[in-house]
């Protein structure tokens, strides 16, 4: 049986962690300089992705 391929698009964004999915906020990669402080700042500290949407990442590697 072939091995399964990581999802290369979804682990550049997840993140597991012990109990939960790790996420960033979006917009937060590239052309933050034309950005206010405040959505630059805001977008440093990470959030958990909720469980319906965790239970849908359970066949996807990453």
């Amino acid at each position: 049986m072939p091995k399964i391929k990581t999802h290369k698009g979804t682990a550049k964004v997840l993140n597991k962690r012990k109990n939960d999915v790790k996420i960033g906020h979006p917009g937060t990669r590239h052309n933050t300089g034309k950005k206010n402080a405040a959505s630059n700042r805001s977008g440093r500290c990470a959030s958990s992705l909720s469980k319906a949407d965790a239970n849908r990442f359970k066949k996807v590697q990453f």
